[in-house]
């Protein structure tokens, strides 16, 4: 990197002084030819030193090490400036920031960002119809989205914009990647047909393979930093000194009353946190984070009786050894126990885990009080702070760090009518 910003820095320089030499030659050739007896044989040297100076600025410009330092030099500049944007992550105010510095980089006249769906940035001409936020419209942006192959447009209509938007009547489409997952495009916009050369075409393909290394690179330090945070937290939500005290207390009464069963919750206990603490991997077989989470149960029906409590578990044959995040299922389960009791009968809680092709679902449901739209928004909310709206951002961000965008977490709640909470894993079965 390092030689080749001194070779661009070099033809700068070069740059520079070839076009100081061909400025004051031509100044010298129009006084000349305004006062041919003031400099006589001096148009002579400015003549030859002019034509000497443009011969060599246009070799230079169209000489393909030339050609290549200034583009490695461009390319350079931008990556640094844009890897600080995409610390970010990849959403409307970055794309738009990252718009901004691609589009002075390039000979294009509109650059936009997209994510599989709608328009992220967009500056340049003809912004309005383009404004972040707006549905993409474009066919062949669709079907980059599909295929993965760079497209050059060469008229309106290919484009897709609006028949009165007639400043932009040609384009180039480069998919932006997250290892094989294609997750947007990055759009180059042009005046005209012929603005589209192979030094375009070669900078858009290079700048598209720029930010697809970065947004993985960023996105695989933040999943890193991520799995670190929320397994303390899990750690630390698990050692709750109300549940550690509910649970001696529990072992403690039953001493006398049941000295076996005692002993049995016991030993439990201890296994539940030895694994609790002994775990470290951000990644556990199914049925192992089942178990743990079935054996934290086994407490909570000791407190509050078999009548008041009891669990389902119905999963997939084949996909017990599947690995998942740890510390995914257990707190949902926990949130169940503590806010969807009811004040009489018994609540059912069931853990089902199943796939549909490569993809795998798994729920936990209940029959308990349920909620509310308006406590399902604040729940699922991106703010959310405390409580159960903590553990469930944080298995949300788990889930799409693990296994993309396209995988998510879905509530649904009524009122005394319980509570389901889906997680659909993306071709989590896709590597098994």
């Amino acid at each position: 990197m390092t030689i080749i910003n001194v070779k661009a820095n070099y033809a700068k320089v070069i740059d520079l002084i070839l076009f100081t030499v061909a400025t004051l030659a031509a100044a010298v050739l129009v006084m000349g030819i305004c006062r041919p007896s003031m400099f006589g044989n001096l148009n002579v040297v400015a003549g030859v030193s002019f034509t000497v100076s443009l011969a060599l600025l246009i070799y230079l410009h169209l000489n393909p090490d030339s050609v290549r330092a200034r583009q490695s030099d461009t390319i350079l500049k931008i990556a640094r400036e844009t890897l600080a944007c995409f610390q970010e992550g990849l959403n409307v105010e970055t794309a738009q920031k990252v718009c901004r510095l691609l589009l002075p980089a390039t000979c294009a006249q509109a650059v936009a960002i997209t994510d599989r769906e709608y328009i992220l940035g967009y500056v340049g001409l003809e912004e309005a119809p383009s404004t972040p936020g707006t549905p993409i419209r474009t066919k062949a942006t669709h079907a980059t989205i599909e295929d993965g192959r760079i497209r050059a447009l060469h008229t309106p209509e290919e484009i897709g914009f609006p028949t009165k938007a007639r400043n932009l009547r040609a384009g180039i489409i480069v998919p932006l990647r997250r290892g094989d997952a294609i997750i947007g495009t990055l759009k180059f916009y042009y005046r005209h047909a012929n603005d589209i050369t192979e030094t375009q075409l070669t900078l858009a393909e290079g700048l598209g393979e720029l930010m697809s290394t970065q947004i993985a690179a960023v996105e695989l330090e933040q999943q890193t930093k991520l799995a670190t945070t929320m397994e303390l937290k899990a750690l630390q939500s698990q050692i709750n000194p109300h549940f550690l005290f509910n649970t001696i207390n529990t072992i403690a009464s039953l001493v006398r009353t049941d000295p076996d069963r005692a002993r049995m919750l016991l030993r439990e206990f201890a296994i539940f946190y030895r694994r609790t603490l002994e775990s470290s991997d951000d990644l556990v077989e199914l049925m192992k984070e089942i178990d743990q989470t079935m054996r934290y149960f086994t407490f909570e029906v000791a407190r509050f009786g078999e009548d008041r409590l009891v669990m389902d578990v119905d999963v997939e044959p084949g996909l017990e050894d599947l690995m998942v995040p740890a510390f995914m299922i257990q707190p949902l389960v926990e949130n169940a126990v503590r806010h969807a009791m009811p004040q009489e009968g018994q609540l059912r809680i069931s853990v089902e885990a199943y796939s549909e092709g490569d993809d795998v679902y798994i729920a936990v449901s209940d029959n308990g009080i349920g909620m509310d739209a308006e406590q399902q928004r604040k729940l699922l909310s991106p703010s959310a702070s405390k409580g159960l709206g903590i553990a469930m951002k944080n298995i949300s961000e788990r889930l799409t760090g693990y296994y993309g965008i396209e995988s998510r977490m879905q509530v649904d709640s009524t009122p005394g009518d319980g509570t389901c909470v889906r997680m659909y894993l993306k071709d989590a079965l896709l590597d098994e």
